[in-house]
């Protein structure tokens, strides 16, 4: 299904989830982390090689089955991604630095708690790795630096100073945490739908969902076989 349409250069805990859903619901099919979880056709280790091979990454390969993408870790990579892709709408998801590193801390804190004794399952381990690669080796989330609220929030805000710089104007849609539908569908040229914008992905419902899959494994293992 690549080339990608949309590319959102949002980090996560900016309406990522949400806007996800919205994509979905105007008919394009994205790639958000969550999809690790349940689409047997992602392969953990093949988006690892990418993050530390994307000069020689067939980014076709990488996102086959999706022509939008948000969240971790397509924000890592929106550079080479809108080089890839340079007619690609690029959405960069913006929320409040102090609301936004409250949330992610506790998002943080619980997935890797979640995942840090998972010992059983292959597909498990491969999804335990990503976690390392995409959250303990990324700078904005780096657990040694995280704790430093300012630091982080200044690395937070100058990601968003980089896209701003990096795409161009008329390919850029700054959308406002719990903002609806009005903006990205004039921004994507497609009709609002008669439907209210989705608000999802509460921390209740993440941890919800990460206690099912480490409670349920073969259910994941299942998808991946």
């Amino acid at each position: 299904m690549a080339p990608l349409e949309v590319i959102c250069a949002g980090v996560g805990k900016t309406g990522t989830e949400s806007l996800r859903t919205a994509l979905d619901i105007l008919g394009y099919n994205t790639m958000h982390y969550k999809n690790f979880f349940n689409d047997p056709t992602l392969d953990p280790s093949l988006f690892i090689h990418a993050h530390y091979n994307r000069q020689e990454t067939d980014w076709d390969k990488v996102y086959a089955k999706y022509n939008a993408a948000v969240d971790i870790p397509t924000w890592l990579w929106y550079k080479d991604l809108i080089k890839k892709y340079p007619d690609a709408k690029v959405v960069l998801t913006l929320r409040d630095p102090d609301s936004w590193y409250k949330s992610v801390k506790k998002i943080t804190e619980l997935t890797m708690e979640k995942f840090k004794h998972v010992d059983t399952k292959e597909t498990l381990k491969k999804l335990n790795k990503l976690n390392e690669v995409f959250i303990l080796e990324c700078d904005l989330l780096n657990p040694e630096t995280f704790e430093d609220e300012e630091y982080t929030k200044t690395l937070y805000r100058k990601h968003y100073e980089e896209v701003v710089a990096t795409v161009p104007e008329d390919n850029l849609l700054i959308m406002e945490f719990g903002e609806g539908w009005e903006r990205l569908c004039r921004f994507l040229s497609k009709e609002v739908p008669n439907v209210p914008y989705p608000k999802v992905n509460s921390t209740e419902a993440l941890d919800r969902y990460l206690s099912d899959i480490l409670e349920n494994p073969e259910v994941v293992e299942q998808a991946h076989a």
